[in-house]
């Protein structure tokens, strides 16, 4: 069946968290923000200047009652968070390049996060991935057992196979491409195969918080050995690196797209296989194939997209697309706050 948010909310509004807005004039932000609070959803940060806040609700008549504002250049914490950047920096930023970059929106509220003053964060109205991401990675840092940050789509549609009401991919909008990481003497430290097996069971357990029961299949322009070149080596490698990380689940590749979703298909080209053909969560070599894969689902495939869900941190942290609406602000604030 299709995804629904109702789960979501009804444990929301017994488990009261607070979400910090980075954007907190931006007409889209408050919308959601004014409807997040009326239903009783979240406590809500806005980070701005009061007076520009208050203005910008005005004028677009949204009632922002119940939400705190809070602007960084009157910021009684100031100083306690200054010294706690610097700490957490740990050297590559001066207190001076830390006091700046508080100034700014995207690494005040990280910050609030990391220091305890709200659960979440979720930002990029405005803002790039990039910057985004990057306070996320220097600030809240990868949870233990954690290398990488990735990231996934939920995607749920009302009509079709009814065993793909509701899908999941990754990484499609994070990880350019999986690389060997090397140190200093040429000795790989993390190889690219381990990075996308982590990719893979964090996108499952992504998938298992939206009541999926997650059978994830590595994609490749291959299906068992029958090409070469490319990232089939890639995907088979992660295979079974996954399968080792996280045997509880199904996992199985490397396989092409019709193999992982047609039991015919599948079936035929990789026997046995309790993935093949039955696929819900798809796992993808390369930013470009992810990317590409999940906007074909949403505008060809009559998906709704949730996402990008940010993967591997400790605090849920996530990215809007710039050209987003009030109702995926509303929507995915949900979904942030619900991966606490």
């Amino acid at each position: 069946m299709a995804f629904s948010f109702e789960p979501m909310k009804a444990k929301l509004k017994t488990e009261p968290r607070t979400i910090v807005f980075t954007e907190g004039t931006d007409a889209r932000i408050q919308e959601a923000a004014s409807r997040l609070l009326k239903e009783g959803l979240l406590k809500v940060i806005l980070v701005g200047s009061p007076d520009e806040v208050q203005a910008a609700a005005g004028k677009n008549g949204f009632d922002l009652t119940g939400a705190t504002v809070i602007d960084p250049a009157h910021y009684e914490g100031m100083e306690e968070m200054v010294a706690k950047m610097v700490e957490l920096r740990k050297g590559k930023m001066s207190e001076e390049e830390c006091r700046a970059a508080l100034s700014k929106s995207n690494y005040f509220g990280t910050m609030l996060v990391k220091m305890g003053k709200a659960d979440c964060l979720l930002g990029g109205a405005t803002y790039s991935t990039a910057d985004t991401v990057r306070p996320a990675l220097q600030l809240i840092k990868t949870k233990p057992g954690a290398h990488l940050v990735s990231s996934s789509f939920i995607l749920t549609r009302d009509t079709g196979d009814e065993a793909l009401r509701t899908i999941c991919m990754g990484d499609c909008a994070i990880n350019l491409s999986y690389e060997d990481s090397v140190d200093k003497e040429g000795n790989v430290t993390l190889s690219g195969a381990q990075k996308l097996a982590e990719a893979a069971v964090e996108t499952a357990k992504t998938a298992q918080i939206f009541g999926m029961d997650p059978k994830v299949a590595l994609l490749s322009f291959s299906t068992k050995g029958s090409g070469k070149g490319g990232t089939v080596a890639l995907s088979a490698e992660a295979t079974k690196l996954a399968q080792e990380m996280a045997p509880e689940l199904a996992i199985d590749g490397e396989m092409q797209f019709d193999a992982a979703v047609s039991p015919t298909v599948g079936q035929l080209k990789f026997p046995g296989s309790k993935v093949a053909g039955y696929a819900n969560t798809f796992i993808f070599p390369l930013i470009e194939a992810g990317n590409i894969g999940y906007k074909i689902a949403q505008r060809l495939g009559g998906y709704e997209a949730y996402g990008p869900i940010l993967q591997g941190l400790n605090a849920p942290i996530n990215d809007l697309s710039r050209g987003c609406n009030a109702e995926e602000v509303y929507k995915m604030s949900i979904i942030t706050a619900a991966l606490i």
